[in-house]
């Protein structure tokens, strides 16, 4: 059955035939009597179903994620957009089909994405001039040494070595040949970077920042994705904004608010709003790490911290434009100037707006000293890299995590 599965044709094919069968078994009309608006509705979740089996392979390919963790907010993303067209066009539907339609369409890729999981790793063949065993433990991988050079491995996804090592002239022709092929050849440190998911800052250079420029028509989508989600949330999240700031009043004496000079992008200061958590901090005291100020938190403060609460007055930085929802968190002035005499190439994490939360936050958690910012360096250029709406969606959900565990909060 597996084997069978393994072929995308068939597998979305017996998917097509459950999603169909199952939602004209739920619709509440005779078969032969079907109406427009349960037609149309069927249609639509067709191609819902479409859209995100060819979407899914994309994505999890691109950063070495199992592609179950991604199911939701694709079909998320795709059903938002079909109806939106919808209500556009004035098409007729059934919100009932629409809904099983969603729900049997998540179930089948769930199924898939679970049994199919081992045939779908990235399966590479490798030649032996690196640490391979830094690439052999990865689950979402499957890496063969190559013993000889005889054949070309065009039944696997791609060759990797390292391609800034002297190659002998059978290595060198091998991988001209894998190339003429359409055999993909990986550097081996970019396979390592889509697997740790961060930049080695170590083999960086003034000459390979250019390839750290984010594309600028996503830049310009994802400032208008944001302040419409963030307005749009405004019902909910307004009132919890109101209830948080009374409850800051009423446990200790100050303001409800925190605003502080942090360093935006291009390097230019801007005010963040946050909610205040700690007791009110005596005048011209010290910058602090947030893990030596954890005396001064209050009780509502550790709630509002654990879940994130604090940091919705951000909304209106993004907003304002200072910030975005995503991107590298912005740090006090004086802590930037203490990293980049320490830390090189630390400028360069203010190419783009900071954001509310990031990927540094969401993989590696909070960074108190010079060595774990080092870490959050080379996944915050890692990001400005890699930015795009999909890798934006990986940090919305690994955020909700963050919200539910506390991971990561201080």
């Amino acid at each position: 059955m597996k084997k069978l599965l393994e072929n995308s044709i068939i597998a979305h094919g017996l998917g097509l035939s459950i999603a169909i069968s199952y939602m004209l078994l739920t619709s509440p009309f005779d078969w032969s009597t079907l109406p427009n608006t349960v037609e149309n509705s069927i249609i639509v979740c067709l191609v819902g179903y479409l859209v995100t089996a060819n979407i899914l392979p994309r994505i999890s390919k691109y950063l070495l994620v199992e592609r179950k963790y991604y199911i939701l907010p694709v079909m998320a993303t795709v059903y938002a957009i079909t109806i939106t067209f919808i209500l556009l066009t004035r098409i007729d539907y059934s919100r009932p089909v629409i809904i099983h339609g969603f729900f049997i369409s998540f179930l089948i890729f769930y199924t898939l994405g679970v049994l199919l999981k081992e045939q779908r790793k990235l399966k590479l063949v490798a030649i032996n001039n690196f640490e391979i065993k830094e690439l052999e433990n990865n689950k979402n991988i499957e890496l063969i040494e190559l013993k000889n050079l005889e054949h070309l491995p065009s039944d696997h996804d791609g060759l990797v070595l390292d391609l800034h090592k002297n190659l002998s002239v059978r290595q060198s022709k091998f991988v001209a040949d894998c190339s003429i092929n359409n055999i993909p050849v990986f550097h081996s440190e970019s396979i390592r970077e889509m697997i740790e998911g961060k930049v080695q800052t170590s083999h960086l250079s003034e000459n390979s920042i250019g390839t750290l420029q984010p594309n600028p028509i996503y830049r310009g989508l994802k400032r208008f994705w944001e302040s419409v989600l963030i307005i749009s949330s405004f019902p909910i999240t307004l009132p919890i904004m109101f209830l948080t700031a009374i409850l800051i009043k009423l446990e200790s004496p100050g303001p409800a608010t925190f605003i502080q000079e942090r360093v935006g992008q291009g390097g230019k200061p801007f005010r963040i709003y946050k909610f205040r958590s700690m007791s009110v901090r005596p005048k011209n005291s010290e910058s602090k790490f947030a893990t030596e100020e954890q005396a001064r938190v209050t009780r509502i403060g550790k709630i509002i911290r654990k879940v994130r609460i604090d940091e919705l007055p951000q909304f209106f930085n993004v907003l304002k434009g200072e910030m975005s929802l995503i991107g590298p968190r912005p740090e006090q002035e004086s802590f930037v100037q203490q990293f980049e005499k320490e830390i090189p190439f630390y400028g360069y994490r203010h190419m783009v707006k900071p954001g509310i939360t990031g990927w540094a936050q969401t993989v590696q958690g909070y960074a108190d000293d010079t060595e774990s910012t080092k870490e959050k360096l080379a996944h915050d250029l890692y990001y400005i890299k890699h930015l795009s709406f999909w890798l934006d969606m990986n940090i919305v959900i690994k955020t909700i995590r963050t919200m539910l565990t506390g991971f990561g909060a201080k």
